[in-house]
């Protein structure tokens, strides 16, 4: 392949390394499973053979012979184990995993650039020693099953093990007919979309292609006959598979048989002979950035479409039909804001498909049983904020794990499971609001070694034990170990979620009992939804995420709170709620008496921002501030409101963080 075919393919080849490594990671982490509770794993040595062998062809194709290396070594291994000759061990999945790791890392150089390396020739021996034993083990005989003579030899040995597997678990193992034709074909029914359907239901064990004779001299026609294990009735398998009843046939199992095939052997011909469909076309995000460019550009011009408009009307020009156009052309450009998005979206379960394998590796590394539950359902994110808060979530993890989580009989002296928890949930708490906890079943944090460390009084809330948490270089750990005690852990997770996602972030803790920290980030910063407003004779923007609620506000009903720094406090709801002058807090001088209010919380307290003027809410496009020079705290970028003068985007999180900083000061 020249330089110019691969830097074409480059992008496709690295898109499916990436989908095949995730496979990899989860079928050996079932594996694992697996052999500890003494379950059948036959199917993910399958799927996992599938995905490494896709590797190897794929890495061959593009000449990386560092990953063809290892994933030869690594499929000789899968191919003995389904064939019976090897026994996989926790030790076994071990070294797996570390073949794994060491393709996705010369991915990864593949990917920066850098020089591709030979595998580690420890690595290499390690798996060849696995392979070295592989001998046939003492096993009673594959099931045959009642299939003529052709199915018969399709089935290999790994799913005659499955099918006997569900069979001993009260499932049925049946076989399915399907027959395509034109007019099936007509309604969409193909042998894919049957698939698709019956794996709601059933597992399918085996797909397996063959000839049928029709009558006169019509030459054959091809049939596939599914054989599945399943719970479900005939009725409901003949509607899921568009056939009739009479179509499907219960298996048994008669009696033992000779050694069969190795599965792989034959596999090729097993694959259904219809093309599949493809449901989904990878994009570059370079791609997609274009478009949202693009995007934002039609919303600026839009603004300025719209000053022309009103400009227009202040002079005594008819501008209702205008008024009309414009009205449908942001419907339009709402939706077509709303299609962009949702391409920039990625399933949280995708970000998070890392994390399993993260917890493994902390559990062995510091010798602690930990069990990891992730409630995630179909909440989805934008990519570039998923890229941002995943080093986040690895850290809060990390902790968890490392910190929190007591040795096992230190956890069974106080009455606890000797298997530690860390719980992740996502949930979208409005449709631009992601909010993200990570929990543990801990020991909590000691807000004593804290505040002794940090050298900081020690704190009465949850909220101020964060804050010194989040100081930078913190940690708790006295020495350096290879999963923490650098102190940049949580430093790290407040800069992301805060100063750059311009989120929030608290922290709720119990001694013995545990901790919960929840992240709560917009869904995307690229363009959103905010209130514009005047402060200081100066125009502002802030997110409508960031506003809890916006109030009128009556002088007069302002009031000081006693003592040296006149702290002005307002009535909200019956609670005195801190009340800041924002102009004041930016260091601009005060226009006019305020009248509006912004109503922000801060690690769950509320502050108030006085402002003099709403002027409204819109979309904005928010540009970053790269320069450092011109970079503040409390402000996250800027945009055009359509005249061409930069607005500034403010963060009211971290000008409450710059007013609690001030007053401790």
């Amino acid at each position: 392949m020249s330089e110019g075919d691969f830097s074409e393919f480059r992008s496709t080849f690295l898109g499916e390394a990436e989908e095949l490594l995730t496979s990899a990671n989860h079928e050996l982490l079932a594996i694992e499973t697996a052999l500890r509770t003494g379950d059948g794993h036959a199917r993910s040595v399958r799927e996992l053979f599938r995905a490494i062998h896709t590797m190897k062809g794929l890495s061959a194709m593009v000449g990386i012979e560092p990953i063809v290396v290892v994933a030869h070594r690594l499929e000789s291994v899968l191919r003995d184990a389904n064939n019976g000759h090897v026994t996989l061990t926790s030790g076994s999945v071990d070294t797996m995993l570390e073949a794994v790791r060491a393709i996705a890392l010369r991915v990864q150089a593949l990917t920066k650039g850098a020089e591709i390396t030979m595998p580690p020739s420890a690595l290499l021996e390690a798996l060849e020693a696995l392979e070295a034993n592989a001998v046939p083990r003492a096993r009673a005989a594959a099931p045959m099953l009642h299939l003529d003579p052709l199915l018969e030899s399709k089935l290999g040995a790994a799913e005659r093990e499955q099918l006997a597997d569900g069979l001993r678990k009260g499932q049925r193992a049946v076989q399915i007919e399907f027959v395509p034709s034109p007019a099936r074909a007509e309604q969409g029914i193909n042998i894919t979309s049957v698939r698709q359907r019956l794996a709601e239901t059933a597992e399918i064990v085996k797909v397996i292609p063959r000839a049928v004779a029709v009558s006169g001299d019509s030459p054959g026609r091809l049939a596939f006959v599914i054989v599945a294990l399943t719970a479900a009735s005939d009725d409901r398998l003949a509607e899921l598979c568009a056939t009739s009843a009479g179509s499907i046939v219960t298996l048994s199992i008669p009696a033992p048989a000779v050694e069969i095939e190795p599965l792989f052997v034959d596999d090729e011909e097993s694959e259904d002979v219809a093309p599949r469909e493809r449901s989904v076309v990878r994009v570059e995000i370079a791609r997609i950035d274009e478009a949202m460019n693009r995007m934002s550009v039609l919303i600026v011009t839009r603004y300025r479409l719209q000053r022309a408009v009103r400009a227009l009307a202040e002079k005594g020009v008819s501008v209702r039909e205008l008024e009309q156009i414009l009205a449908e052309h942001g419907r339009e450009l709402r939706d077509l804001r709303a299609a962009i998005l949702s391409v920039r979206m990625v399933p949280m379960r995708d970000v998070l498909d890392r994390i399993p394998l993260l917890v493994r590796g902390l559990a062995r590394t510091t010798g602690k049983q930990v069990r990891l539950e992730l409630e995630v359902g179909d909440t989805e994110v934008d990519k570039a904020v998923a890229d941002r808060i995943f080093p986040a979530i690895v850290h809060l993890v990390r902790n968890a794990v490392d910190h929190a989580i007591e040795l096992p009989a230190e956890r069974a002296a106080r009455g606890k499971p000797e298997k530690g928890l860390v719980r992740i949930v996502c949930v979208e708490r409005s449709s631009t609001q992601l909010e993200l906890t990570v929990q543990d079943d801990g020991g909590g944090v000691d807000a004593a070694v804290v505040a002794k460390r940090s050298g900081r009084e020690l704190p009465d809330t949850d909220a101020g034990l964060l804050e010194l948490l989040c100081l930078p270089g913190m940690s708790t750990r006295t020495e350096t170990t290879t999963t923490s005690g650098r102190g940049m852990g949580m430093d790290i997770v407040r800069s992301v979620v805060v100063d750059q996602l311009g989120g929030e972030l608290t922290l709720t803790t119990t001694p013995a009992i545990g901790s919960t920290f929840t992240l709560r980030v917009p869904l995307t910063v690229s363009i959103v939804d905010a209130f514009t407003f005047e402060s200081g004779n100066e125009r502002y923007a802030v997110p409508v995420s960031l506003v809890e609620e916006v109030l009128e506000i009556d002088p007069s009903q302002v009031v000081y709170a006693p003592g040296a720094t006149r702290v002005a406090m307002m009535d909200w709801r019956g609670h005195a709620l801190p009340l800041v002058v924002l102009c004041q807090l930016l260091g601009r001088p005060v226009a006019e008496v305020a009248r509006k209010v912004f109503v922000a919380r801060r690690n769950g307290e509320a502050i108030a921002f006085a402002v003099e003027r709403l002027l409204g809410q819109q979309e904005v496009v928010v540009r970053p501030l790269e320069d450092e020079l011109v970079r503040v705290a409390g402000i996250t970028g800027s945009t055009d409101l359509g005249d061409g003068r930069p607005t500034l985007v403010v963060d009211l999180y971290a000008l409450g963080g710059r007013l609690a900083s001030k007053r401790a000061a």
